[in-house]
This record gives C-alpha cells, structure tokens and sequence, in this order.
C-alpha cells in the first residue's frame, strides 16, 4: 500500500487549510475523473464521486487544521512514522482522502464523498446538497487502529464579544510582552482528558500573580477545535520585577503606550475561574461525555472575542452546557452566540458494522465497538440519509491538531488492507 502514503505526500503540497482548500478540491476533482469516475460538486465544496453500481460509499474530509508552519508541510520520516517539521502533518483526514483515491483508481461499483471544511464546524456535511447512493458508508476519519466507531460526540461553537472601553494610562508604568512557550496544542475532543496545558489558561494564571497589571494587547489559540498552544499579552506593570518561568517568556518594551482595557482585571479573573477541560465522564465508553475548550481570545476593532468549543455524547448535556456558557459570559458583559452545532451520534450496531468486525479480527486483535468524544461527520451524513448504515475506522494517528502529529506508516498499511476486503465484500 506503498502508493497511498505516496498520494498521502503529494497531498501534503497543496495547500489545504479549512476555507482555503480550493486547489487540492480541483486536484480531487481532476483525479476521479482520470480515473472515469462520475463526479459532483455543491456549493459547498463538497465532492460525489462514483462508479458503477455503489453499494459502499468511503467519506473523508480534505481540509486540515493548519498549525505553525502549515501549509508549507515538510515531511519527515521517523521511526517508521510520518511527522512534519514545526507544523501540523494534517494525517488528520489525509490519509483518508488519499486511501478514498487509491481505491477509485482500483474499484468499480464504489462511491466517495469528500467533504469540505469539517475542521471549523462540520460545515461541508451540515450543508451537504448531494445525494449519496449507497446503503453503507465508511467513514475514514478515525485514529485509532482496530477500533469501530459507532458513535461520537456532538459540539457546539460558542462566541462571546464585548466593545473594550479604554482608559487612559498614567504615567510610571513599565511595559512588557507576556508570551508563553513550549505548549504542544492538540484536538479539544479526543485530547481534551489528557492534561494538556491550555496556553490562555497559562497566560491569565501568571498575569493574575501580578499586582497591579493593566492589559494593553491580547491573544490567544490557533483555531476553535485545537487546544491553545499559544498565548501572548502586552502589559503595563508599576514597581514590579517580573519573572520568567519555563512556559512562560517576558520581554521588557520601550514603547510607551498611554491607554489599555479598562476591564483589564476583571477579564483576567474571568478566564482564570472558566472551567475549561472535562465536565462529566462516559463510564460505558471510558471516554469523556461533556467537555469545553477556551480556545481563542483575540482582539479585532475594539472589540474582544472568545471562542469555546463545546462537546457532549448527549444532547440534552449539550444544550446545558451551551446555555451554561451563554450565563457565564452574560455575567461579565460579553454578547453570547453559536453556530455550528451539530448532534451526537447515538450508538448503534447493525449487519454492516458486525461485518466490518469480522473482516477486521483478522488484521487486529481485540477489535472493538468504540464511541469518540469528537465530532464525525457520520451522525450528521447519516441524519439526512435515514436508512444509511454508517461507521468509521482509521489508523493510528497521534497529537492531531499540532505540531507533533504523527501517523504510524504501518498503521496506515493495515487499514488499508481491511477496507480493501470490506470493499471486495460489498463489490
């Protein structure tokens, strides 16, 4: 299966960053048709492609979450792993999208769906206008070999702004530039349990140590899924000795700014209180059932905005949180909204996903049925095609949504043989 990670890397070259992925959707769309496929597009950029007489259909999203470097993706091969350097390697959902290629070229009676911008909300699959032929869909968009995803988290983006009113600085202030470093990021839903250090969390803990400390700039997070990796402020301090620590960098300023936020102090304890991380924990699954990321503050035209991501297997528990949240920014004057929010996916086992099982005890062992506090574009596919069996599997990919992603070459082999004999057996 030497020619997908091949696909895989040529993939890697064209620039694919959710809402900038126009030029790898041509390069899908000019691929299937070499390869005689029937192809359809929407006004989302969603892509159909099909041969035959389907009675499978592969699904893959072709964005990625771009992180340092990215784009501009240099691969690495270590270790019997693929990595990028200083970006993230966007496995997630590149293996996929090149595995869903591979297998055009191979099979008649096959249909793929490419779907747009899952990264930032799900977008392609809440709005897809295609219409899918097959019965079954597999979806390739899981990270852990050997498991069959049955279900998965639903999410919500929630937004809070608020106009920042300035005050005038008096004068006797030093300035100085607050920056963290040395966070690792990661998925604010399968990693979201796992400690990670929020980089904005970080960055309001140490300014809440400080005396008397006036905001003049602020920003934080990479993208509203991924843990924040980084963080940095610019402050006023008076009479005050500030201290480097090893995630945390302070650099001394000449500038001599004469106004900063006026809620300044306030904004600092808001986010030191916010419970970002898990909420509740699925004991049936193992995995979290309710959790939050705090993932973006940034400031744009004299007004302060916060990005959250909320997840939960259940959605009643994501409509509380959502409301929860809504409370919490109210309380501090902040204008509360969301967008893109999709359902959970609710467990189910049928005669495709019991097949899969069989055909996958014999590359794995332990095989399993899995949930996954993330979001899969299979519940929402599966909303609109009501008598659609639908799963997901997938190599091991690690750390996806930062920069130390990696995904397992061999992995990514063995995957492949068993969706290689699940479609042999639905030909």
């Amino acid at each position: 299966m030497k020619e997908i990670i091949d696909i895989f890397k040529t993939i890697t070259k064209i620039p694919h960053c959710s809402f900038h992925a126009e030029k790898l959707k041509e390069y899908i769309v000019d691929e299937a048709k070499k390869y005689g496929c029937e192809v359809q597009t929407d006004k989302y950029s969603n892509i159909l492609v099909s041969k035959g007489k389907p009675n499978i259909c592969l699904q893959a999203h072709y964005d990625m979450v771009c992180i340092a470097d990215a784009p501009d993706i240099e691969i690495v091969e270590d270790e019997g792993f693929l990595k990028a350097k200083n970006s993230s390697l966007g496995a997630d959902n590149g293996i996929g999208v090149a595995m869903m290629l591979y297998f055009l070229q191979k099979y008649e009676n096959i249909e793929a769906l490419f779907t747009a911008d899952e990264e930032v909300g799900l977008i392609g699959a809440v709005n897809l206008e295609l219409r899918i032929k097959s019965k079954n869909l597999l979806n390739l968009d899981s990270e852990e070999e050997g498991h069959i995803f049955v279900g998965c988290a639903g999410g919500v983006e929630i937004f809070g702004t608020k106009e920042i009113e300035y005050e005038k600085l008096k004068s006797g202030y030093d300035f100085y530039q607050i920056k963290t470093r040395g966070f690792q990021g990661g998925h604010s839903g399968v990693d979201i349990d796992k400690n990670i250090p929020n980089a904005i969390k970080e960055l309001v803990f140490y300014l809440n140590d400080l005396k008397d400390v006036k905001i003049i700039k602020i920003k934080g997070g990479e993208a509203v899924n991924s843990i924040a990796k980084n963080a940095c402020a610019i402050i006023a301090v008076k009479d005050e000795e500030l201290k480097e620590s090893e995630n945390i960098a302070v650099k001394k300023i000449e500038n001599n700014f004469d106004k900063y936020i006026r809620f300044s102090d306030e904004t600092i304890k808001m986010l030191c209180q916010f419970a970002h991380g898990v909420r509740s924990f699925d004991k049936k699954f193992d995995i979290p059932k309710t959790s939050i990321n705090l993932a973006k503050i940034e400031q744009k035209e004299d007004v302060l905005n916060l990005s959250f991501f909320a997840r939960s297997m259940d959605n009643n528990s994501l409509e509380r949180i959502k409301k929860e949240t809504f409370c919490f920014l109210q309380s501090f004057s902040f204008t509360p909204r969301s967008e893109h929010q999709f359902p959970a996916w609710n467990p189910s086992i049928n005669e495709f996903s019991k097949k899969v099982k069989k055909i996958a005890e014999k590359y794995f062992e332990n095989v399993d049925f899995k949930a996954i506090h993330a979001g899969l574009e299979c519940g929402i596919i599966q909303d609109k095609f009501k008598d659609l069996n639908t799963l997901s599997l997938g190599p091991n990919i690690y750390f996806p949504h930062s920069n130390k992603e990696k995904c397992e070459i061999a992995s990514v082999k063995k995957s492949a043989k068993l969706v290689e004999e699940i479609l042999k057996e639905m030909q």
